[in-house]
């Protein structure tokens, strides 16, 4: 019936709302990646500083991961996650207003407790969804933010030589409020919807998912707990890839190809737009492939994919293999994520998010620390070497990750 949480009215509309934070997610973290090279000028950070500096994002979310994943289950997904966008939005103009390494890393710390907190939110609020349509279009959600991810790239490698970082990163807020302000009231008039799969009896009436048995109490056996840190690590391995390469792809055509600025920002363009077109195919692919080939395919392809990318001696073939790694890692964090919310709502959003954006956040520092020890391409061949791990893990519990 009209207005009822499982209204395709209603459904479409939280699909929409959750969709449009997801884009503004990504936009919002391109747009900062794609001034970190100004950024750094700036401050006059060596590598190694930039990469403690950065290790300010990873702390941040980390830190405020965890305690999001209570919060969903105290307020619901869907306020946690407009309060959450603003507070992304807001921070990420702070960064070009520092000086120095510890200033930066001191407000990466807020950006980062933003994203964090933002991504466990969303998360659970499209597990929710996922399992009221009983399809997998997690990917679809993840699909738009590696399209907010590309936009903000683009306009940023536009705008790089005619904007300084402080006037682009205000432009950006602004976008960020305003798109926030469109979504929040959908967001906020709309109760998460019940599983398509419940029984009769547990329709009428309905608690809130943050409230509904044992996926909202936040108390997971052990078998589920090992099942959710499995996916965890495997979306930690893969996640480690995207924010390497968000953070680092850029200054690797620029330090070591001689690419000019503009060319180099491209490099996340052509990455987040082999993401997305990945994402976009990623319901077709798991209904008809499963997630065991999707996921150990994505993880070879992206290991081939990385190798050229980062060992490649010219500025096409190493955009090339940026492209390729991104069609390979497409659909595995989003697959990981929301097996990861089926077997334990919240709770299991919140750690196998911890786990893969932990992967995601400390990727940036760990290459900084890399490239200062033996080279930057050295460095970024370790997102292979973790993407190939990835394949493995999926393969070795394939039969357990099923049930």
């Amino acid at each position: 019936m009209p207005g009822h949480p499982t209204d395709p009215s209603h459904l479409r509309a939280l699909r929409i709302a959750i969709t449009a934070f997801f884009a503004l997610d990504g936009f919002v973290f391109a747009g900062w990646v794609v001034r970190i090279p100004a950024i750094k000028e700036q401050t006059g950070a060596s590598p190694g500083a930039l990469g403690l500096a950065l290790l300010g994002v990873s702390v941040g979310a980390v830190v405020t991961m965890m305690l999001t994943g209570r919060l969903c289950r105290r307020f619901g997904s869907h306020p946690v996650t407009v309060a959450c966008a603003v507070l992304l939005c807001l921070s990420v103009a702070l960064p070009p207003l520092t000086r120095s390494a510890l200033a930066l890393g001191a407000v990466l710390l807020v950006f980062g407790a933003a994203f964090g907190g933002i991504n466990v939110a969303f998360n659970s609020a499209a597990v929710d969804l996922v399992a009221a349509l009983g399809r997998p279009i997690m990917s679809g959600f993840h699909a738009a933010f590696s399209l907010g991810g590309m936009v903000g790239a683009g306009l940023g490698s536009l705008v790089a030589g005619s904007l300084s970082p402080t006037r682009h990163l205000l432009g950006i807020t602004l976008i960020g409020l305003l798109v926030t302000a469109v979504a929040a009231p959908t967001l906020l008039r709309h109760d998460p919807p019940p599983p398509v799969d419940r029984s009769p009896a547990d329709r009428a009436p309905a608690r809130p998912a943050r409230e509904a048995g044992p996926r909202g109490s936040g108390r997971l056996d052990s078998r589920t707990r090992a099942l959710v840190v499995v996916l965890g690590l495997i979306a930690g391995c893969t996640a480690y890839g995207e924010g390497a390469l968000a953070d680092w792809g850029a200054l690797h055509l620029e330090a070591d190809l001689d690419a000019s600025p503009g060319v180099a920002a491209i490099s996340y363009s052509c990455f987040a737009l082999a993401m997305t077109i990945g994402r976009l195919t990623g319901t077709t692919l798991l209904e008809r492939l499963g997630r065991t080939t999707v996921l150990v395919a994505g993880g070879t392809t992206a290991t081939a994919g990385m190798l050229l990318g980062s060992l490649a001696p010219s500025v096409w073939a190493t955009l090339l293999g940026f492209a390729v790694t991104g069609l390979g890692l497409a659909n595995i964090f989003p697959v990981a994520i929301e097996r990861a919310g089926a077997l334990a709502g919240p709770s299991g959003v919140a750690t196998a998010s911890t786990l893969g954006y932990l992967g995601m956040l400390l990727g940036p520092p760990a290459i900084g620390f890399m490239a200062e020890w033996f080279s930057l391409p050295t460095a970024l061949t370790s997102v292979a070497v973790l993407a190939a791990f990835a394949s493995v893990i999926a393969f070795a519990t394939r039969h357990s990750a099923a049930k």
